[in-house]
């Protein structure tokens, strides 16, 4: 944590250990005034590090007031409106969810919340969390949480009684949104320091643009006549629940139910409790524990028995695909237990994986809440993860030549190929089978099942017969230090080309099967029932043909590029 000079003074004259607040002191309030100095002092040492981060926070301050504000005069407006409380519950669970979730998407948006900054100084758990609770005050976040909090009160308010609970209702509902963020920065601080916390990292765009549409269709649907009426059973439900239990409180205060209103009360102020108990516990923990780098010698016997018990459990899993014929050696295995590993560690490839996963279902769910979606939506899920097979060889970079070194032949080639795609059939069967029943279900439309899940497969199958040839002929590299950047500088146009290439090509091969589809369905009810039940086999064999004719021309010609293949996905 870098503070200003002034502020480091004043702590070590107000905090120190020859001051008022240090162990010796009187109490935690001389620490508190020098943590709410230390906050300021953050907070003006980065506005005068450039004239960019000073307009960028102006400007995000400016917006999220007038968001605030806005909202307040929502909530007043509301005021005697039947759903007043409701909307005003509902508001305020999600600012706690979001203050409880912002720490782990974004562990560096506030250096105060590194709990591990503060190892070194001679302070007790309960002072530092009194001084890191009044400093988690100090800021644009706490303001717009105070106006929301207070427009979230004052909207189901009446009577002296119900401005009484309001009083009461507003600071346990903005100090338990505090100690949740704080607590949840504390507990998972050595994971958000870590690269899983650098993944994460990666991975909140994604969560927040998904989170984003839901919101969105939530919006939609409250937004039409009668749709507030919608939010009142999750109203009624987060009644109940700290910390929104305080706003609800003032509802019941407001209609002489005061017994009703006093437990929501109570239950909002044990939860703040409980949050304060449990975030100083994990202070303690975290400043008295050794770190995990000292326990390494430790926990190697332990870790290896794990690793060998995890292993014992993927052979079990995939030891099936040892018996494919033309599979010396298990060299199958060997490649989708590879892939899969690489996909879960690699950053890049797990934001992939994550966003055709993410992409795959929200579409066809989307659309089905919006009631323009279709059965047919799913067979996006089967196109975005079939589009994980393009540039298998570009997401090894450099280490590419540890598999080249191991491919002599065709069979080799073959082989590696099989491994990645089979990888990505693993999750991707049993994935577009699950996102395709849900489909079915939000459009109550069964008869058209095995119908799209037989078209999903065949797209399946296409986009992973393509990807393989895409992957040898048009090759590209992946940086690895470029941040978000997916194609080293000079090869975007590959990029494009494959799969636009690839797509097109897919397309091409599934247009016979979607013509059997279409025919069925003009001539008549009787063949299009009985027809459907009969794509389903249809199309899972016609993907798994395409798939397979797909290796052997690929595989040759990877044998034949093998130098050109790793030239050009070394590239930075």
């Amino acid at each position: 944590m870098t503070a200003a000079p002034g502020a480091v003074e004043t702590a070590g004259t107000a905090g120190g250990p020859g001051g008022s607040g240090g162990p010796g002191g009187s109490g935690p309030a001389p620490v508190t005034r020098v943590f709410v100095r230390l906050k300021w002092s953050l907070l003006s040492n980065g506005l005068r590090q450039s004239p960019g981060r000073r307009a960028a926070f102006v400007t995000s301050a400016v917006l999220a007031l007038l968001l605030a504000l806005l909202q307040v005069l929502g909530l007043l407006l509301m005021r005697g409106h039947e759903h007043a409380v409701t909307v005003a519950v509902v508001l305020s669970g999600l600012l706690a969810l979001g203050w409880a979730v912002v720490p782990l998407f974004f562990p560096g948006g506030d250096e105060t919340l590194d709990a591990t900054r503060l190892v070194m100084l001679p302070l007790r758990p309960e002072r530092l969390v009194v001084a890191l609770l009044a400093a988690s005050l100090v800021g644009i976040g706490p303001l717009f949480s105070v106006l929301m909090a207070a427009g979230a009160v004052a909207a189901p308010a009446e009577g002296a009684a119900g401005w009484t609970t309001a009083v009461l209702a507003l600071p346990l509902l903005v100090l338990s949104c505090l100690a949740l963020a704080r607590g949840v920065a504390t507990a998972n601080v050595r994971l958000l320091t870590s690269r899983k916390g650098r993944d994460l990292a990666l991975l909140s765009g994604l969560f927040i643009a998904i989170g984003a549409q839901f919101v969105n269709v939530g919006v939609q649907k409250v937004s039409e006549p009668g749709g507030l009426a919608l939010l009142e059973p999750v109203g009624a439900v987060l009644g109940w629940v700290p910390p929104t239990s305080a706003v609800y409180a003032v509802r019941d205060a407001s209609e002489g139910t005061y017994a009703l209103a006093a437990v929501r009360l109570l239950l909002a102020g044990g939860a703040l409790a409980g949050l304060l108990v449990w975030w100083r516990r994990s202070l303690t923990r975290l400043m008295t524990a050794p770190d995990a780098s000292t326990l390494q010698a430790a926990t190697t016997g332990r870790d290896a028995s794990s690793e060998e018990a995890g292993t014992g459990r993927t052979r079990g899993v995939l030891g099936l695909l040892a018996l494919l014929p033309g599979d010396p050696g298990g060299r199958t295995v060997a490649v989708v237990r590879r892939t899969l590993r690489y996909a879960w560690r690699d950053p890049k490839t797990k934001v992939g994986w994550v966003s055709s996963l993410g992409i795959g279902l929200l579409l066809p769910v989307v659309l089905s809440v919006q009631g323009t979606g279709s059965p047919y939506n799913a067979c996006w899920a089967a196109g975005v993860l079939g589009l994980q097979m393009y540039n298998q060889f570009g997401q090894d970079y450099s280490g590419f030549w540890l598999v080249a070194s191991t491919i002599s032949t065709r069979r080799d080639a073959r082989l590696e190929l099989r491994g990645r795609m089979l990888a990505i059939a693993v999750v991707a069967v049993p994935y577009v089978g699950l996102v395709v029943l849900l489909s079915s279900l939000l459009m109550n439309d069964w008869a058209v099942f095995p119908e799209v899940l037989g078209l999903a497969s065949a797209v399946l199958g296409a986009l992973l017969g393509t990807g393989a040839l895409a992957s040898v002929w048009f090759p590209y590299s992946i940086p690895q230090d470029s941040g978000y950047k997916n194609v080293a500088p000079g090869q975007g146009s590959l990029a494009y080309l494959s799969f636009l290439g690839g797509m097109l090509a897919a397309a091409v091969l599934c247009a016979p099967f979607v013509a059997v589809t279409v025919w069925l369905h003009t001539a008549g009810d009787a063949a299009a029932g009985a027809g459907a039940w009969l794509m389903l086999p249809v199309g899972i064999a016609y993907g798994l043909l395409l798939a397979v004719l797909a290796l052997r021309p690929a595989a040759a010609r990877a044998v034949a590029r093998l130098p050109e293949i790793l030239t050009a996905v070394s590239r930075g």
